[in-house]
């Protein structure tokens, strides 16, 4: 499975621009802000049915413009698959396979899955919890579609049993019976989105302390650690226990929602102790042990987006990152670059295949 041809209309900077893609490794080369990493972004649009860096559809139409188009032609074993990504600003997203709309987004994701690396994925480290929520959920929901439908109806329950506290709070008083039909709901769907996190994380653990290994030191110890309040109580329980305090707050304080996943090495705190290096080691071998995880589960392998990384990352890890593409663990691989004489050398070095995308030829860019 690879992508052979890319489509532009109004994406992001571009007017219109066509890409006609190898199965191999595709560089798109280019000084910084021209949009290089908006190619990537619309790919993992037609992988995961929205943008890896603005989750606001709207928001990635080119200025002056209502609407933007992404279309990707896929080779998946040896027959074609037009996919078609729209967006007019204050009308449902659409999406299409060979023209037949999809009548759930859910339903497209996990069937052309994407890994990316990018500088921004230091946000798994030093921002909130819900960044890296978002992360397990993603790569769990490309493979398990009833984890996907989890999510979402424990987001409609937990957004009704809000506007329910919200009521009570207003009108003065507190009604048990009518709470106690979410509750009942929420406990339901949240028990199970837990067992499904800690199954996961069985499985992807061991596969990412081999890829820091494999990146970073030896030496060194990592664990990613599931924070949860359901790891002390049940759900029911943690319901009750939290119940005068959601009176008062007038939102729900327990639940999966609040879940976390801590990063250490050496049993400390990444964020906190990690030198720079540890934590470009640490994130790598996050999104490396993800494309692991999915290309087992899938049994296919994800498209890698390598964005901006050679500026980015030291002589001894790019080495090996591209070991492992050398050794064809990866299938079709994009990257970006701003020097196109670094990039040639070290995919030359390694004696891989590789296109060439002057983006500065592509004269409908907006720069």
């Amino acid at each position: 499975m690879y992508l052979k041809r890319l489509s532009l209309i109004n994406f992001k900077n571009y007017d219109q621009a066509d890409f006609t893609l190898d199965e191999g490794v595709n560089c798109f080369v280019g000084s910084n802000g021209i949009g290089k990493t908006n190619v990537l972004d619309a790919v993992h649009y037609l992988s995961m049915c929205k943008s890896y860096l603005n989750p606001v559809d709207k928001q990635n139409i080119r200025f002056g413009e209502r609407f933007f188009v992404v279309q990707g032609q896929w080779d998946v074993d040896g027959v074609d698959v037009d996919i078609y990504c729209g967006v007019k600003a204050g009308e449902k997203k659409v999406f299409k396979r060979n023209k037949a709309t999809y009548e759930k987004l859910a339903d497209h994701i996990g069937e052309f899955p994407s890994v990316i690396i990018s500088p921004y994925d230091r946000d798994l480290i030093s921002e909130g919890s819900e960044v890296r929520r978002k992360w397990v959920d993603g790569i769990i929901s490309q493979f398990d579609r009833d984890y996907l439908n989890l999510l979402v109806k424990y987001s409609k329950v937990l957004d009704q049993r809000n506007m329910l506290l919200k009521q009570f709070y207003e009108n003065g008083f507190f009604e048990r019976e009518s709470m106690e039909v979410w509750d009942a709901q929420l406990s339901h769907f949240g028990t199970q989105i837990y067992a499904k996190r800690i199954s996961f994380l069985n499985d992807f653990i061991p596969t990412f302390q081999y890829y820091y290994d494999f990146i970073g030191d030896k030496s060194e110890h990592v664990r990613l650690e599931y924070k949860s309040q359901l790891n002390e109580c049940s759900f029911d329980e943690l319901l009750e226990l939290n119940r005068r305090k959601d009176a008062i707050t007038t939102y729900t304080n327990g639940g999966t929602h609040k879940d976390d996943f801590v990063f250490t090495i050496n049993d400390h705190l990444v964020k906190k102790f990690g030198s720079q290096g540890q934590q470009k080691s640490f994130v790598i071998a996050l999104r490396l042990a993800q494309f692991d995880w999915l290309k087992k589960q899938l049994n296919k392998k994800p498209i890698l987006l390598l964005d901006d990384i050679f500026d980015k990352l030291d002589n001894q890890r790019v080495a090996k990152l591209m070991k492992l593409v050398s050794d064809n663990v990866f299938g079709q691989v994009l990257v970006t670059d701003t020097d196109k004489d670094r990039v040639d050398t070290i995919f030359n070095a390694i004696n891989v295949a590789h296109q060439i995308i002057d983006m500065h030829q592509l004269v409908q860019i907006e720069e």
